[in-house]
């Protein structure tokens, strides 16, 4: 009898106990799956959206790459406008991502050899606007660097010396000071600050670089001095 109380105790102090937080545990049990399901429905759209930016990368690649594993710059005209809109169908669709900067990276290549300028800015521009992303963003130092290096490059080459030396020396170049010092140097040659051209050339051999153009630049300035 006294074991049949006890049950009749604990199952009273069950039905009060369920009377009073029944509700809430099925509210939060109904909460606890709604947001496990979301997640999955997240994960697997971001899934979903990162195997689609990386096919369209991978098709640049396959364009721009050649056999040997170097940047193709003879392509036929059909392959480079097909890299120009892969880039923008990335920016568009896949903006977050960090394909998309780098397809825009060889979009901008390909507006330069097309003679191109203002598209390859927009490009480079679009790439250093767009440095945090949402989702799918990965902030690459690296990548941003060389949008930067590249976009400097191509307002000099628009005959916009000054502006090209504003953007750039408002840059901390870090691990890319020879390309920037070698850089700062063509934009002192087209300005025709030839004693400064020389300081930033040598300044981008003692920073590393040891290329056969640099040392050219270097010889010519020699021979005009």
């Amino acid at each position: 009898m006294a074991i049949n109380a006890a049950e009749e105790e604990t199952i009273e102090t069950l039905k009060k106990w369920w009377e009073e937080n029944g509700r809430q545990l099925i509210l939060i049990t109904v909460v606890g799956l709604a947001a496990f399901t979301s997640w999955l429905v997240w994960t697997n759209s971001r899934n979903a959206e990162l195997d689609s930016a990386s096919d369209l990368y991978e098709e640049i690649l396959s364009l721009a790459i050649n056999e040997a594993g170097q940047p193709d710059t003879l392509l036929l005209p059909l392959d480079s406008a097909r890299i120009i809109d892969l880039g923008e169908e990335l920016r568009s669709e896949h903006s977050a991502s960090t394909y998309a900067k780098l397809g825009s990276l060889f979009a901008a290549q390909q507006s330069v050899l097309n003679d191109d300028l203002d598209a390859a800015e927009a490009s480079l521009q679009w790439i250093l606007d767009n440095e945090q992303g949402g989702l799918l963003s990965d902030a690459n130092e690296g990548l941003l660097l060389t949008a930067s290096l590249r976009l400097g490059r191509v307002i000099l080459a628009k005959g916009d010396a000054e502006r090209a030396l504003a953007f750039i020396n408002n840059l901390d170049p870090k691990t890319f000071e020879a390309g920037f010092s070698e850089l700062r140097g063509d934009i002192y040659m087209a300005m025709g600050r030839k004693v400064d051209a020389h300081d930033a050339y040598i300044a981008a051999q003692e920073a590393g670089s040891n290329s056969d153009a640099l040392r050219m630049k270097l010889d010519d300035l020699a021979v005009e001095s």
